[in-house]
């Protein structure tokens, strides 16, 4: 049997406008979202969609969610299977489709890990372990669209 967790998050948006710009058609993107016993991060929309460059954007968040979940499963994974793992890194790319009514989708994602380990005999396990690491995560589980992976391994 299974078990749940609850994840809250308060979002606080207030209008930039005054009393002069209240003909126009464009509202600020940025706001803040706060976690319970965290700093407030300050979220605004992709430069793209007009917003704020500066600042993470729910397209930013949603690709490093992506590849944090993805990087914290392979690493419980290759504990699992004895790979000691010295260096992770990646360099994600998320898809986004935006059609002509404005709304979109992300159509695919991929991770570009590089993993060094310190065993040259398990790079081959190491690299197979990335699709058993997709299969757990929970971010991916979560998605509707490809997460792919082209991974590299090495020795440190």
């Amino acid at each position: 049997m299974g078990f749940k967790h609850l994840f809250k998050a308060a979002l606080n948006w207030t209008s930039n406008k005054k009393e002069q710009d209240l003909s126009l058609k464009v509202y600020s993107k940025s706001h803040q979202v706060k976690i319970e016993g965290k700093p407030i991060l300050n979220v605004s929309a992709a430069k793209a969609f007009k917003g704020d460059p500066e600042l993470y954007n729910p397209e930013d968040l949603l690709l490093s969610s992506l590849v944090s979940c993805h990087m914290m499963s392979y690493l419980y994974v290759c504990s699992q299977n004895g790979i000691e793992v010295l260096e992770y890194s990646d360099s994600a790319e998320a898809t986004l489709e935006v059609f002509a009514d404005g709304s979109g989708r992300f159509v695919e994602v991929k991770l570009y890990p590089k993993v060094k380990i310190s065993n040259s005999d398990q790079i081959k396990l190491a690299l197979e372990l990335h699709q058993k690491a997709n299969q757990l995560c929970f971010i991916a589980n979560s998605c509707n669209f490809p997460v792919l992976h082209e991974a590299s391994c090495e020795i440190a």
